[in-house]
């Protein structure tokens, strides 16, 4: 193989999933004959602290409080926006309109208008874009996906995805950009966390077609800086119950998409499960090494644990005995994504695409406006 060629990444944003993404890097050699090895290189953030931690760390050539510096730098090949919802709408565009690749976070934009804004921006445009979902990276995620797309289920009955964690159990934690509506967005959880739910569904061809929302402000005040309660106006949890009409033309069936900020007794678990006549698939992050698989054998009922090992989207150095964790999933979203940019992905499973995250956004509208009217509403 030739040598990979270099690639220049910007990052808009310098909080933790910036970071993380010099991690990344740093662990790049972990993948074997990748086709291109990326470098941070430049850095916006209006914050002085949170540029400072990459001058200490990353060898930036370019280190600003303006965003537009590096979104209109022709020399990046490609830029991680990680920045509050309500700034996506202008910055993807932004993007999207100077002609630049990125990697977006979730959701697009702070309600369905800006997502439909940002998709149309991009769909006139040249960029490469696609939306950070690590998840379904880890190796017994991608194995239950590939049951489930394989037709053993066969008559699907019901699918639960759900992504529970307990960042918000603590009622002392004060308050931050995603527990106000004005920076995080009516959708609140559904925001923060859904795509992560939506991604795997929706990439096996199971589109909701009414949605039925039950949304949970479960703390609705926190402390502000000054130590002052302020009101906290987000949604801390969600479900939504969706009739679901898959794109094989197979019968409609049940799916539950759950997100909740407030899960006692979960630390950050994502789960997808689907059960239909034939077999069954279930993968969780408490239970990482491996996935249970079901079937009917001579007429009994089994469900089997099966070990996939440290064998996920891109082949690493590492052997297949060895643990998986959040950091490589990381590693395996950004090798998707950049190899997808430069055409070489092949067949695998490839980052979240600018489609599903709108469908993803339909769907938590609906979820809202269900909410408001207590009656099941069409995405």
């Amino acid at each position: 193989m030739s040598s990979p060629r270099p690639v220049r990444l910007g990052i808009v944003g310098a909080g933790l999933m910036g970071r993380e993404l010099v991690s990344v890097c740093g662990r790049w050699d972990l993948l074997i004959d990748h086709p291109v090895r990326p470098e941070v290189v430049a850095v916006a953030d209006p914050a002085p602290a949170a540029r400072e931690w990459f001058e200490r760390v990353a060898s930036v050539e370019t280190l600003t409080d303006d965003w537009r510096r590096v979104v209109d730098d022709e020399s990046l090949d490609a830029i991680y926006i990680a920045v509050p919802h309500h700034l996506h709408e202008e910055m993807y565009v932004a993007a999207a309109q100077a002609g630049r690749n990125f990697l977006a976070e979730k959701p697009f934009g702070i309600d369905l208008p800006a997502a439909e804004h940002i998709v149309a921006a991009i769909d006139a445009g040249s960029s490469f874009v696609r939306v950070s979902s690590e998840f379904p990276f880890y190796p017994g995620a991608l194995r239950a996906y590939d049951y489930a797309r394989s037709g053993a289920l066969g008559d699907i009955l019901d699918v639960r995805s759900g992504f529970w964690h307990s960042s918000d159990l603590n009622r002392a934690k004060s308050i931050n950009w995603k527990r106000r509506v004005e920076t995080c967005g009516e959708i609140g959880v559904m925001g923060d966390l859904g795509l992560h739910v939506a991604h795997v569904p929706l990439r096996l061809g199971w589109q909701p077609t009414s949605v039925f929302g039950r949304l949970d402000d479960v703390v609705n005040e926190r402390p502000g800086p000054d130590g002052q309660m302020v009101v906290c106006d987000t949604w801390d949890n969600a479900m939504l119950v969706c009739d679901t009409t898959p794109s094989d033309g197979n019968r409609d069936f049940t799916m539950l998409w759950e997100t909740r900020r407030i899960a006692p007794g979960h630390m950050n678990t994502w789960f997808f499960v689907a059960t239909g006549m034939d077999g069954g698939v279930r993968f969780s992050t408490r239970t990482p090494a491996h996935f249970t698989r079901f079937a009917v054998e001579s007429g009994e009922q089994v469900w089997a644990n099966v070990q996939p090992g440290n064998i996920s989207a891109w082949p690493t150095v590492s052997g297949g005995i060895f643990e998986f964790g959040f950091g490589d999933a990381l590693l395996q979203m950004w090798a998707s994504y950049l190899a997808e940019q430069v055409g070489e992905l092949g067949d695998r499973f490839g980052t979240a695409t600018p489609a599903e995250a709108l469908a993803a956004h339909r769907v938590f509208a609906a979820g809202l406006r269900s909410q408001r009217s207590g009656v099941p509403q069409t995405p």
